[in-house]
């Protein structure tokens, strides 16, 4: 179930929707509620080459606790 970025070509408004199925109509803008919307193209999770992986998946970097100050 992916989720897919939106533009609105009405407002302008950007937003994320989760499509349960590819045969789902494109949703609607949650701002001003017109059908008017494009699918973005986005980098998606792309694990960059030279970063291992966990069991199957991306891992991100883990936190550096702050020096404080």
């Amino acid at each position: 179930m992916p989720i897919y970025e939106y533009r609105c070509h009405t407002c302008k408004c950007e937003f994320e929707y989760l499509k349960l199925t590819q045969a789902e109509p494109d949703p609607q803008c949650p701002t001003c509620c017109t059908d008017k919307v494009e699918r973005m193209v986005s980098a998606g999770a792309i694990r960059p080459s030279g970063i291992p992986s966990g069991k199957g998946g991306f891992t991100p970097p883990k936190c550096k606790p702050s020096s404080g100050g």
